[in-house]
């Protein structure tokens, strides 16, 4: 069941789905720092780059599923989520255009998608109206996100193979999929705010 109170308790920082949040902004950090390492000619360290980027994966796929299957959905849980979610998009991006420069448009389109979605967020903190759960268009969004991410990483690791077309084709598939979680959530915000708005008006 949602949790729609914006009450904090300390006990919320200790619960599974916000640890697993914690440890995807922990792994930001070796991520960015196997994949510089990657660039600048030591190999392996792209294995190392993919393994934390899956990690993260996992970790976000698992910690919504976990918040509502064990009742630990919490205000505090519905902040760190999107911003774990934003923190790893811009870290991921800009190691992706050290990497691959001519990407620079594509990633510009999906770091404006993610301050917009902040900006949103903020506005709702500001009215003092409850973020609602992340939904399934931006899990989705999150999810090709890091499929592409592994596969570029796996190929160029592994493989030792480097396709520009396939980069380009995956990142704009990826483009293609944040955007239209972008609209979803524009609609679902601005139903948000109207929805306030008659209330508001309906209670004076």
């Amino acid at each position: 069941m949602e949790n729609d109170n914006w009450s904090f308790k300390f006990t919320d920082l200790f619960t599974i789905p916000n640890i697993l949040t914690y440890l995807r902004f922990a792994l930001v950090v070796p991520f960015v720092y196997f994949f510089i390492k990657g660039v600048e000619g030591a190999q392996e360290n792209y294995i190392y780059s993919a393994i934390c980027i899956i990690a993260s994966g996992l970790t976000d796929c698992c910690d919504g599923f976990l918040a509502r299957k064990l009742h630990q959905e919490t205000s505090l849980g519905r902040i760190l989520d999107p911003a774990a979610d934003k923190l790893t998009l811009i870290s991921v991006a800009v190691c992706m255009v050290i990497y691959i420069p001519r990407l620079l448009p594509l990633i510009i389109v999906l770091v404006v998608k993610d301050f917009t979605m902040l900006v949103c967020g903020f506005i709702l903190l500001l009215k003092k109206i409850p973020i609602p759960a992340s939904r399934w268009y931006g899990k989705m969004a999150t999810v090709v996100f890091y499929i592409s991410v592994g596969i570029i990483i796996f190929l160029k690791a592994v493989c030792n193979y480097e396709n520009p077309v396939l980069v380009m084709v995956l990142f704009c598939i990826t483009t293609l999929v944040m955007v239209f979680a972008l609209l979803n959530y524009s609609k679902m915000f601005l139903d948000i705010i109207r929805e306030d708005k008659e209330k508001k008006k309906s209670n004076k």
